[in-house]
């Protein structure tokens, strides 16, 4: 028992460092993946074609194929062809923002067709532009309705950051592996792994359940 708590505290620094490496990229991820998400649902919603198919073909793509042949695609691929040197990190941010967004893109488009046309035509009756309905009177309330949807997304986000070591970025499931390939140890080690993804993830769980409580409007 005592061996067993000395690699907890021998390990426990070094995986809090993997778990910051995970929020900062679960969280960056995110944020930039609602931009895409939010562009790229306007393009699928789009009248005209030369919009909607790029933006269809996106998301049926990055939801067609597994995350870590995208994560492998981006790191290894595409800079061989495109004759460029992304770093681990960048290559790993783009993926998981890549693949996030593809799914962010459905939630806005759905959050925006949820919410009654009436909305849209009588902003449209009331002179605002097309733009402008959107932004001060459709999208304000369907944003609310995704917000949860968008706090599971990142659950999500962390979860994915875990394909990452494949590339070699020091996230969570990383520095895991590197420990207890030292000090042979592997079942404290994965344990400790698991429990920090369970907090993280039960933690934000938590905080979509109270935010559907207070924002999902029926």
């Amino acid at each position: 028992m005592g061996a067993t708590v000395d690699v907890i505290k021998e390990a426990f620094p070094y995986l809090l460092q993997g778990l910051y490496m995970t929020i900062v990229i679960s969280v960056v991820s995110i944020i930039i993946s609602l931009v895409i998400g939010l562009i790229a649902c306007f393009m699928r919603m789009s009248k005209y074609a030369i919009l909607r198919y790029p933006a269809a073909i996106y998301v049926n793509l990055i939801r067609g194929t597994p995350i870590l042949i995208q994560i492998l695609f981006i790191y290894f691929g595409a800079p061989s062809v495109l004759d460029i040197q992304l770093s681990a990190f960048t290559a790993g941010l783009i993926a998981i923002s890549l693949n996030i967004g593809a799914y962010n893109t459905e939630i806005f488009r759905g959050g925006i067709e949820s919410i009654s046309k009436g909305q849209m035509e009588a902003g449209r009756s009331l002179g605002f532009t097309y733009a402008q309905t959107m932004g001060y009177i459709v999208l304000p309330q369907a944003v609310r309705r995704m917000i949860p949807s968008f706090v599971n997304q990142l659950t999500h986000a962390i979860k994915d950051t875990s394909m990452l070591s494949v590339i070699g970025i020091a996230e969570l499931t990383m520095v895991g592996q590197s420990i207890y390939a030292m000090n042979f140890k592997s079942f404290e080690i994965l344990s400790m792994v698991a429990i920090m993804y369970f907090v993280t993830i039960y933690t934000v769980s938590l905080i979509s359940t109270r935010l559907e409580r207070r924002f999902v409007i029926s």
